[in-house]
């Protein structure tokens, strides 16, 4: 999965300039001018009747695709959906014109026509989003670009969807959920998580009542990225940027939108305040030391962002969250994704739960005998499949298959424009929440109090 450096990868430095001036700076827009946690973060919010809770997709019966961003991660989505029938890949972009037609001749492999492609510098995007062929615009470039280009397909009539984080400031979120509520085209953003065999087998055991009232649940993304960090190549070209301007959770999704789900966050609860802080920064400083050459650019660089990130979130119902974020870090690799309540707790890595008046006392139980009785649908239905041909365990085919489905049969989304910002929002709070001692910073209610009469919706 590795590509050879080019001279234009280097030279997408336009893409990487911009990656570093977007990712700069602590967003304007946090709290209303009491600076008082309490109030909400003030914004002219337009009457709730035209949200996107609920809306389902029209029905397509094929689904053309544009993919903006062909890199490592653009051509791992692109692989998924060709392998789902009823899908048209109709145009794709990015800086560098080999990572294109690399993706371009994946799809002709496929027998389908040659898409579109679209190279000519970092706003080509916007040239893509204005042909007539696209019912969706999927983009899989670095975190920057994710909310302008979201942004340019909805204006242009094209639902979106992107990687993760959606977007890195308070404002971002919220321009996105006024666009996708004027447009009425969807934003989604791509948690490929929210799929996993665990996530969606704990998500069912949670609706069937197995854990009772639920009280608690702890979320992380905890990686050791030191190598890729430090690549010329790839997402060494961006990835390390923020820990040089920013000190926050730059990676909230991953843990925190599986436990959202089992929460059912905007379906009768929602986040209502967060705490945070960080601990020092070791971790890239000692690995530059250990493997970087004195003279290279990259001494040049101060790490501002402390290696643990931790906060605790509180949700209106009462429920705690622990999220956490370190990637600097030698480690085996976890999302913590645990979740407690009143009748049954479950601990991922390794996957285990134990439900209350099990026999045998108080053992764990793994979490695949349980499988047979609570599998989700969706990988008892395409799990084989998905095994075989899907990235991360497969959990990237299910989140591929089920965005088709949801397209070809006009269903409603299993998360919506709320819950991407809604996931993504504690990058700048975690960091505002630092800047002012750890004190509590609270959460935009994105749904203006629709959360509170929506119901559960989706896989």
């Amino acid at each position: 999965m590795t590509d050879k450096i080019s001279r234009r990868d280097v030279l997408s430095g336009a893409a990487a300039a911009l990656a570093a001036s977007a990712l700069g700076g602590v967003p304007t827009r946090l709290l209303a001018a009491t600076d008082d946690w309490r109030v909400d973060l003030a914004h002219p919010a337009r009457a709730a009747g035209d949200l996107m809770l609920g809306v389902p997709f029209e029905k397509h019966a094929t689904v053309r695709i544009a993919i903006v961003g062909t890199g490592l991660r653009g051509r791992s989505v692109l692989g998924e959906l060709l392998a789902i029938d009823g899908v048209q890949i109709t145009a794709l972009c990015d800086v560098v014109e080999d990572k294109v037609r690399r993706a371009a001749a994946m799809v002709t492999k496929k027998g389908q026509p040659e898409p579109a492609l679209f190279f000519d510098g970092p706003r080509a995007y916007e040239k893509l989003v204005q042909r007539n062929d696209i019912d969706f615009v999927y983009t899989a470039t670095p975190w920057p670009f994710h909310t302008p280009v979201a942004l340019a397909a909805m204006r242009a009539g094209k639902h979106a969807a992107s990687e993760v984080p959606i977007a890195s400031s308070v404002e971002d979120c919220w321009e996105l959920v006024e666009t996708s509520e004027k447009t009425r085209r969807h934003c989604l953003m791509m948690e490929n998580c929210c799929y996993g065999n665990s996530e969606l087998t704990v998500l069912r055991m949670v609706r069937e009542g197995v854990f009772g009232t639920l009280l608690h649940g702890e979320a992380a993304y905890l990686h050791d990225l030191r190598e890729i960090l430090f690549e010329d190549r790839d997402e060494g070209l961006w990835r390390r940027i923020p820990h040089t301007k920013r000190n926050a959770n730059f990676y909230p999704t991953h843990g925190l939108g599986p436990v959202a789900q089992y929460m059912g966050i905007h379906r009768g609860d929602r986040f209502e305040y967060m705490v945070s802080m960080a601990s020092g920064e070791a971790g890239l400083s000692e690995y530059r030391a250990q493997k970087i050459e004195k003279g290279n650019a990259k001494w040049n660089e101060t790490y501002v962002a402390g290696d643990m990130n931790s906060s605790l979130i509180k949700t209106a119902k009462g429920r705690t969250i622990l999220l956490q974020h370190d990637v600097v870090s030698p480690r085996p690799y976890s999302r913590l994704n645990n979740l407690q309540g009143s009748k049954a707790i479950f601990n991922d890595y390794p996957p285990r739960v134990y439900i209350d008046g099990a026999k045998g006392g108080e053992k764990w139980t793994s979490l695949d005998d349980l499988n047979k009785q609570y599998e989700h649908p969706l990988w008892t239905a395409v799990g084989e499949l998905a095994r075989k041909n899907g990235g991360h365990g497969g959990m990237d085919y299910v989140m591929a298959y089920r965005l088709v489905q949801c397209l070809r049969e006009g269903l409603v989304p299993d998360f919506d424009v709320y819950d991407a910002v809604t996931w993504s929002v504690p990058f700048p709070l975690s960091e505002e929440s630092m800047r002012k001692g750890s004190a509590p910073i609270k959460f935009p209610d994105f749904t203006r109090g629709a959360w509170k009469n929506t119901t559960l919706q989706g896989a």
